[in-house]
């Protein structure tokens, strides 16, 4: 990754990272003014999402250690592993507290409500903070699209930097749970009924969990070994099925070993009218071209075999069918 595009990753957790905290002080002290359990709710989803923060500022700096003996190629997962951790934060700091609020509000004792105009002040200017963190996580998630020339969605589904993404997620969350709050608070102010306050507590609860889910599932997909961008790959096989030196591409595997950082292994069937030499001389001069065009291949390993061993091809149909 440059290191253009990791000083901004860090800039975004980091406005995340204040712009909860003081939203998790704020929700607290007016949770317990108002004592209603959609703002306590959204106290503890503000709580999460800071230690979810601090995880990420974790992963930032953990991942960019240089690759060592113990681990040639390099600490690029650790930035998953922490991400995880973060999505493992969501759900148990946010959404069990607030499952907890709700279910206690719902079926127990009815709570009355105090001075909710303090609450929605808070939900307010929570809301105000909030758009500032989604503002500057949003611009970059653009930006990233825009370079790669997909739409935000579709950038969000390939992108293999889960700061970003669990900020932009936590981010879009938070905003939802704001609106859910003041909706809460608003039902129960209006009707007279904590009810309203504890649905709208579950449905925060809801929420955070189905990020955590999501998020959780990415960086899952991401340490267990995903393939690289599917557009990386077809550009890279096509390249090397115009090498003049390469009679077929027999297999090509990658593998994102950190954010912007590919793993890429081609069985290359070579001319065999080539010497030791040209050989030597092609693989030195491929595994430079491609480093050349994509900056993102971090490693690069170039096998010659036989396009007519069976069991290589066995392998390779086991794994992609009949595609190829």
């Amino acid at each position: 990754m440059s290191s253009k595009a990791g000083g901004e990753s860090t800039l975004t957790v980091l406005l995340a990272l204040a712009v909860n905290l003081a939203i998790a002080i704020m929700k607290a002290i007016a949770g317990v003014i108002t004592g209603s359990a959609a703002m306590m709710a959204e106290a503890a989803h503000s709580v999460a999402d800071t230690f979810t923060e601090g995880l990420l500022l974790t992963a930032l700096r953990r991942s960019d250690r240089p690759a060592d003996r113990r681990h040639p190629f390099g600490y690029g997962k650790d930035r998953y592993f922490w991400s995880l951790l973060a999505a493992v934060s969501i759900f148990v700091s946010g959404a069990v507290f607030a499952f907890y609020e709700g279910f206690r509000t719902v079926f127990g004792e009815s709570a009355e409500q105090t001075s909710p105009g303090v609450g929605y002040a808070v939900l307010a200017i929570a809301f105000a903070l909030e758009s500032v963190s989604f503002a500057q996580a949003l611009r970059q998630v653009r930006r990233g699209a825009r370079e790669e020339g997909r739409s935000v969605l579709a950038f969000l589904r390939v992108s293999d930097d889960p700061t970003l993404k669990t900020v932009f997620f936590e981010d879009s969350a938070a905003l939802v749970g704001l609106l859910l709050a003041f909706g809460g608070l608003g039902l129960h102010h209006l009707t007279g009924s904590a009810v309203w306050d504890g649905v709208a507590s579950l449905l925060i609860g809801l929420l955070l969990a189905i990020a955590a889910y999501v998020l959780a599932g990415t960086n899952r997909g991401l340490l267990i070994g995903r393939q690289a961008d599917p557009r990386l790959v077809r550009a890279v096989w096509g390249y090397l099925r115009e090498v003049p030196e390469v009679e077929q591409v027999v297999d090509l595997l990658t593998m994102a070993v950190g954010t912007d950082r590919v793993l890429l292994c081609a069985r290359l069937d070579f001319d065999d009218a080539l010497s030791a030499a040209d050989l030597e001389r092609a693989c030195v001069r491929i595994d430079a071209e491609l480093r050349e065009r994509w900056s993102d291949l971090d490693e690069v390993f170039l096998e010659p075999v036989p396009r007519t061993d069976r069991e290589l091809r066995s392998r390779v149909l086991a794994r992609y069918g009949d595609l190829l």
